[in-house]
């Protein structure tokens, strides 16, 4: 009990401190990362409406430059009495056009100097009309070009004009055309963008020169005052009924236009706030993940701690095993030794009798064979014992090994048959694979025995009930190789590295010593050996056993 609470304590102080290191950076680190992705937003609004002026400004004055290189390039190449010819300039109209999809040109006409428009070529009655007391006749006179605000005219409806002074023979005169305002409109409405955006056009009084999006009309007074933009390009904000707007304004025609593109907060702040509520919602799940891990690894980790505790006392429990299997090793040496002198006894006489044997008299017995046949059986299970008391030795002290003449093959035959049973009430089939001309070599019989009955005996356990157990030898690179196969849930990886240590075992207790295969290990060592397993799960585990091929001495 006094283990357990402190295992309790331990596990609440885990858990505590983990969510204090976790939970709170991760809260904090959220509310950062809002903050300054709010600021990132704003910029990224203002840069985007900017960049956007900008670029919709020098698309607008590209328009206005093109126009006016036309018109200019058509007064500079061609004389005044030869556009003063309806056809002529007819002509010119309808090729500039045709060359120039979408040049957006309504009408053209030519006026001279006292302001009479003396060719007109459009859809309106304009020919003879007089422009002298027209604002923007005077300003072509006097600077050469002019491109006026939009306003009304003779057609009453809105437009503006692109219009080119000319000299020819002492007199000045001018060719004039109209600008489609919808191909104009369209270009500037390029610039909206989002479902509140908006691009328009205003003067420097602060007239709209386009068709806004939502409030106010072409040449209406707009609320937004053009002295705010002091800089060729510059960007405000203006708050009104609990929103933001960003007005981005960009001065054009050597400033009497400004683009201005606007743009609502509240669009944007829109992904801001889901933005915010997936943040908070994935703070929220990253605690709840947080916290069950942390309960989790806390059972886990005390778990565990209290698995090596149980260890240890196991630990202990097989080091007293130890002790006892080592006094046990003494009484069998005891034993093995007073054993061993019977035996040499009992060989002898053997020995003796078989040279009787060889007395003609017996050979004349006719029961001449039965004796020799028991004389050889008493040989073989004289030396059978002796193998034991070796073994028993061996087990009481470290021996060298006995070099025999061994058939591998005949080995694993020998330990299927003393096995065989005890598979067979498993329901488990032993399969062999062997090669049949395979060497005899010089090694210890009964340690190798030893060696395959640990192997083919954790595999029964490891199978437990209906398997297969495959056996299989060969040869290779100057080595005899044994490979003992199962179809057993495998040894778990964390096992694995501890197979081969003393008292080890993955059996339940009570079932085995964990001395098995780390005596298999030290004996197939001694023989210059290896012994090596791979082990997947639910796939089962080989072990390989590799000897080096020593053939025996002539005897």
């Amino acid at each position: 009990m006094m283990k357990r609470s402190r295992y309790v304590k331990l596990k609440q102080d885990i858990i505590f401190i983990t969510l204090i290191v976790s939970v709170l950076p991760l809260i904090f680190l959220g509310g950062m990362i809002y903050y300054q992705f709010a600021e990132v937003l704003e910029e990224r609004i203002e840069s985007h409406a900017l960049n956007l002026a900008i670029s919709h400004r020098n698309a607008v004055e590209v328009f206005l430059r093109e126009r006016t290189a036309i018109l200019s390039t058509i007064v500079d190449t061609h004389t005044f009495a030869y556009l003063n010819n309806t056809r002529n300039l007819s002509n010119i109209f309808k090729v500039i056009n045709r060359r120039a999809d979408g040049l957006g040109l309504v009408d053209i006409g030519v006026i001279d100097s006292g302001g009479n428009q003396t060719v007109y070529i459009g859809p309106y009655e304009l020919s003879g009309y007089n422009y002298f007391q027209q604002p923007w006749f005077g300003e072509v006179m006097a600077k050469g070009r002019y491109i006026s605000n939009v306003y009304m005219g003779y057609r009453q409806l809105p437009h503006f004009i692109i219009a080119v002074r000319g000299y020819d023979e002492g007199h000045s005169w001018i060719l004039r055309a109209t600008i489609d305002s919808d191909v104009f409109n369209r270009l500037v409405r390029t610039g909206q963008f989002g479902k509140r955006g908006d691009a328009f056009i205003i003067n420097k009084d602060g007239y709209f020169q386009t068709y806004p999006r939502f409030d106010g009309a072409i040449l209406g007074k707009s609320d937004l005052d053009p002295g705010l933009f002091l800089e060729d390009t510059s960007i405000i904000e203006i708050k009104a009924n609990g929103s933001a707007r960003y007005y981005a304004g960009s001065w054009l025609k050597n400033r009497d236009w400004l683009l201005v593109i606007s743009q609502e907060a509240g669009e944007e702040v829109a992904g801001l706030r889901s933005t915010l509520n997936k943040e908070i919602f994935t703070i929220i799940v990253a605690c709840v993940a947080i916290i069950i891990a942390t309960f989790v690894t806390s059972n886990m980790s005390i778990r565990r701690l209290e698995a090596a505790d149980k260890e240890v006392d196991e630990l202990n429990a097989q080091l007293i095993q130890s002790d006892k299997m080592a006094a046990l090793g003494k009484m069998a040496a005891g034993i093995a030794h007073e054993i061993n002198n019977p035996l040499a006894v009992i060989g002898e006489k053997a020995g003796w009798m078989r040279d009787l044997l060889a007395d003609e008299n017996f050979r004349e017995s006719e029961n001449f064979q039965e004796y020799t046949r028991s004389i050889e059986k008493i040989e073989e299970h004289v030396e059978r014992a002796r193998k034991i008391t070796h073994n028993m030795l061996g087990f009481a002290r470290r021996m060298e090994p006995r070099l025999d003449d061994v058939d591998i093959n005949m080995i694993i035959t020998q330990t299927i048959e003393l096995l065989k049973n005890h598979a067979r009430i498993n329901n488990i089939d032993i399969r062999t694979d062997l090669q049949s001309d395979l060497p005899v070599i010089a090694s210890d019989q009964s340690q190798l025995q030893q060696v395959l009955l640990n192997l083919v005996n954790n595999a029964i356990d490891a199978i437990g009930k209906d398997g297969t157990i495959a056996i299989r030898t060969l040869a290779a690179n100057r080595m005899l190789e044994v490979h003992v196969k199962d179809s057993g849930p495998g040894i778990p990886i964390e096992q694995q590295r501890r197979i081969f240590d003393p008292f080890y075992t993955t059996k339940p207790p009570g079932k085995g010593t964990g001395l098995g295969l780390s005596i298999s290990y030290g004996i197939v060592q001694g023989m210059g050996g290896t012994i090596t397993f791979n082990s997947k799960k639910d796939q089962g585990t080989v072990f390989v056993v590799k000897l080096p091929v020593k053939i025996p001495a002539k005897k």
